[in-house]
């Protein structure tokens, strides 16, 4: 099978169901955004700090493609196979994480600053591209059907890689940068 198909040439591209829409859509441009941040989260479980999340990682990647799919669903069309589910307990399993992250991290009392580490500046690259695609994910609900829990979800993993940011920092021994506001 060729991975080529040609039926984009003309920048359309078909969304689960059938229907054929703009690459330039919203509904494009939302999952597109998931997929580059399941890029994102692939760089960081390769990262040697997160060897003891790896699975974690992997999970929310699986999350990922689910949202992903749920997606590039045409919401006017019944589609024949069924779509992997997401759960309220995908969120809770987040929350319970950075729970237990934030046990051995400073109180945080100040603006921090990416960097520190390139594993640090690729989580907090990756928090970036999630508040994005969820700010897209909230935007197409405002025109098409969007389930609430896939905004809670990426609303939930932006927290997330935050707090996983601060961890890597702190596994690796790496000062974190504090915004220090000129006045």
């Amino acid at each position: 099978m060729k991975i080529y198909t040609k039926t984009g040439d003309q920048g359309l591209t078909s969304l689960i169901g059938g229907a054929r829409v703009p690459k330039s859509s919203l509904r494009i441009d939302c999952y597109g955004t998931v997929d580059e941040l399941n890029s994102y989260l692939g760089l960081l479980r390769d990262q040697e700090v997160n060897t003891a999340r790896r699975g974690l990682l992997k999970e929310i990647q699986d999350r990922l493609f689910t949202i992903g799919s749920h997606l590039a669903t045409d919401p006017d069309h019944e589609v024949r196979k069924r779509l992997p589910d997401l759960h309220a307990a995908d969120v809770a399993l987040l929350e319970t994480e950075m729970d237990q992250m934030n046990e051995t991290l400073a109180p945080l009392r100040e603006f921090v600053l990416p960097g520190g580490h390139p594993a640090v500046s690729f989580g907090h690259v990756a928090r970036c591209v999630c508040r994005r695609a969820e700010r897209l994910a909230v935007e197409l609900r405002e025109s098409s059907p969007v389930e609430d829990l896939v905004v809670m979800y990426l609303n939930r993993l932006s927290d997330y890689l935050f707090v996983l940011s601060r961890a890597m920092a702190h596994d690796l021994g790496v000062e974190e940068v504090t915004w220090k506001p000129r006045l």
